[in-house]
């Protein structure tokens, strides 16, 4: 009798409460009103929005912790789905979370963090006593490479910490996410929430996932030729005749772009500090973590002998980090894309098919921050990096049971993969035939006879 005193509404009529200001959406066939919600949720109203009026029961608990099911209820709108139901790889998925929580794995983070800042701290000194201390150009060269090297392994702190407590309290972990974001790298971790938790849900959507989008430097596919929108940065990537040159060049330009891919992330952290459209959580704290980064570094600069050697020292930074870059890179380009909003329904198989893996030795887990293990990255977030290389062999039984890709390549096949995929894209730029007047500078490289 119980039961029939529920009262149901379809999936058709949840995904007409798909917008800001009426926002529902289902975890486990309960329907839930988060229009209210969005402004405070941690992980931002981006995501909620992407998901809106469908059941998000996969990406719930693959970013939430037990704990977070007890807050539902205060959204709870009373309403069940009626046409609840969930596929045989959800079962398997949420089966295989279940077991990790049981086993713990989702607090073993053997010390990760304390080893990774620890090395940061010892390389900060190398690199301030290389400049300070020494004299000799190739000690100054050195300093600015071991720099790089450091502005990666301080990231991937800062993406733990993104994900997951890497430190003993909430309190310290955001005191992390400053300091190895904002004062060390000069990046905001504000901004890197921002963008990267809409990257996670929409893997792979070239409107909705800004990883994805880059023009007009890059395009991983010709369907953004058509100057399609972009929904997160709710404007429109246009395809002009600027963006039809450099893409036509992107496999050659790929890797040089990439030295230099800091500079704008640089500017879109002022960008997004500095809006008044945006609500920006911690807007104060990641302002001031920026200062310190722009008072250290050009104090750092100043301190070399010529402009030459600054300039030589800004240039080993970018270069030996773009190798950051470049991986972040490999994990998507040459995957899978799509258009459209992310579906709640495939969550598994949206991040199977949108990844790839680098394979690598164990030694080397410690240079690629865990992110090697992109896919497994993607479907246990909160999954402390020390554990990714152990639940690699069950993801890949998951993904053979359900003939799902799970593509595992070597740095230098990963980097073909992606040329490839970037050649593709460059040759069909070529291909377009465009009524409007052709930009002179275009007419002049592709001029034959």
């Amino acid at each position: 009798m119980e039961v029939d005193k529920k009262k149901y509404i379809t999936s058709d009529e949840l995904k007409k409460h798909d917008k800001k200001g009426d926002l529902w959406i289902s975890i486990q066939g309960k329907v839930y009103n988060v229009s209210d919600w969005g402004k405070d949720h941690p992980g931002g109203e981006v995501v909620l929005l992407n998901l809106a009026g469908q059941d998000v029961t996969d990406a719930f608990i693959a970013y939430h912790p037990g704990t977070a099911w007890k807050h539902l209820d205060q959204f709870f709108t009373g309403y069940y789905l009626e046409d609840f139901k969930v596929s045989e790889v959800s079962k398997d998925y949420r089966r295989l979370v279940s077991e990790f929580v049981k086993m713990g794995l989702f607090e073993k983070k053997e010390h990760v963090a304390l080893f990774t800042l620890t090395s940061v701290a010892i390389m900060f000194s190398l690199v301030v006593y290389g400049v300070v201390g020494c004299t000799s150009i190739w000690a100054h060269l050195a300093s600015g490479m071991l720099l790089g090297l450091l502005w990666m392994q301080s990231t991937y702190v800062g993406h733990d910490s993104g994900h997951y407590e890497v430190m003993s309290s909430p309190g310290y972990n955001k005191l992390a996410q400053i300091i190895c974001g904002n004062c060390l790298t000069g990046i905001s971790i504000a901004w890197w929430k921002w963008t990267h938790n809409a990257h996670h849900i929409a893997c792979n959507s070239l409107d909705y996932d800004p990883d994805l989008q880059h023009i007009p430097v890059f395009a991983v596919s010709s369907r953004l030729f058509g100057s399609i929108k972009s929904y997160f940065y709710d404007r429109q990537l246009k395809f002009d005749a600027l963006s039809r040159f450099l893409i036509s060049y992107q496999h050659i330009t790929f890797y040089p772009v990439l030295c230099f891919a800091r500079l704008n992330l640089y500017l879109q952290t002022f960008l997004l500090l500095f809006s008044t459209r945006r609500n920006v959580p911690d807007r104060l704290y990641n302002i001031m973590g920026i200062l310190v980064f722009w008072t250290w570094f050009p104090l750092l600069l100043s301190c070399l002998p010529s402009w030459s050697e600054r300039l030589m020292y800004v240039l080993a930074c970018f270069v030996v980090c773009s190798i950051q870059h470049l991986q972040f890179c490999l994990n998507h380009f040459a995957a899978n894309v799509y258009v459209g909003p992310p579906s709640g329904n495939d969550w598994f198989e949206k991040q199977t098919a949108g990844t790839l893996d680098i394979s690598c030795s164990k030694w080397m887990d410690w240079f690629f921050g865990g992110l090697q293990f992109q896919l497994e990255h993607h479907l246990f977030p909160r999954l402390p990096r020390a554990q990714l290389r152990k639940v690699s062999p069950l993801v890949i039984d998951l993904c053979k049971k359900h003939n799902l890709p799970y593509r595992s390549l070597t740095f230098v096949e990963a980097n073909l993969w992606t040329l490839k995929t970037l050649r593709t894209a460059a040759l069909q730029a070529r291909e377009i035939t465009n009524s409007s007047p052709q930009n002179l500078l275009w007419e002049a490289f592709n001029t034959h006879g």
